[in-house]
């Protein structure tokens, strides 16, 4: 899970062009935040990434609001702020090919990133 020092994380769903969280989303949110509770030095990096389609920059300003709006889930959760910085990468990494719906599907993910 932090072989690499990121976990990725496709359970994490907002409202379309909007950075409003779902509540589908909980299960894996509240994943995160039991693992930082675990372990106390643990700080993470909050980034948002999504899928080709529409404006790149928009889709920037969207990554970077969904980043900031998980990490201050988080924070309203009890995580401490010093332990979080959040980030959005819009279309730039993609790891699936934005061409089949299975590939966009994992390109919008939020990544968490030790720091």
């Amino acid at each position: 899970m932090l072989s690499d020092g990121k976990i990725i994380v496709n359970g994490i769903r907002f409202d379309v062009n909007k950075a409003s969280i779902k509540p589908e989303s909980n299960g894996a949110i509240n994943e995160i935040f039991e693992i930082m509770q675990k372990q106390p030095g643990l700080n993470f990096s909050v980034e948002g990434h999504t899928d080709s389609d529409g404006d790149e920059a928009l889709n920037k300003t969207l990554s970077e609001s969904r980043a900031r709006a998980v990490m201050n889930r988080l924070i309203t959760m009890g995580i401490s702020a010093n332990r979080l910085k959040s980030t959005g990468w819009g279309e730039s990494k993609p790891i699936g090919e934005n061409s089949t719906a299975e590939g966009k599907a994992n390109n919008r993910r939020v990544e968490f990133v030790k720091f």
